[in-house]
């Protein structure tokens, strides 16, 4: 499978593809702890089945010593018993804010309200602009095709 569009190729789209990965950096060196990170990228890709992002953060996750047992269970979450409260607040932040088409009211005040108990304002602040940026990246994956399976951990950082 071929990309519709190579977003390397033209030094526009580099540019502005750059621009938007300085953002992914930002939130990568953020407080919020690396495997939560990890574990919602992955989920908001699943959701959104953007292949690649799923391909790269569970290489990703992985690299940074990441179970297989935990990113196997990302998908069933709810059921699985390795999570921490923490992490299962930001899962939970991370599917309602994806899944706000289907919600027909986003985040709800009791999901806000779990995660505020794990997370300060600060890690609260990157763990919303997280779920943002990864609902950007895997449209900007979807729509364009870009194929999975190739990635190689750290490649984009």
């Amino acid at each position: 499978m071929d990309a519709r569009l190579n977003f390397f190729a033209n030094p526009a789209t580099a540019k502005t593809l750059k621009h938007f990965m300085a953002a992914g950096k930002a939130i990568r060196d953020s407080t919020l702890p690396t495997a939560t990170q990890e574990l919602v990228a992955l989920r908001v890709s699943q959701i959104n089945g953007c292949a690649v992002c799923i391909d790269m953060h569970t290489k990703d996750a992985t690299a940074a010593g990441e179970s297989a047992v935990r990113l196997h269970l990302v998908a069933a979450w709810r059921e699985a018993t390795v999570f921490t409260e923490a992490e299962r607040a930001a899962l939970e932040l991370a599917e309602q804010g994806t899944r706000v088409a289907d919600g027909a009211g986003g985040v709800s005040d009791e999901v806000w309200a779990r995660a505020a108990e794990h997370y300060d304002e600060e890690q609260l602040t990157n763990l919303v602009f997280l779920v943002s940026f990864m609902n950007t990246a895997n449209r900007l994956n979807v729509i364009t095709q870009q194929p999975a399976g190739h990635y190689e951990p750290g490649q984009f950082h």
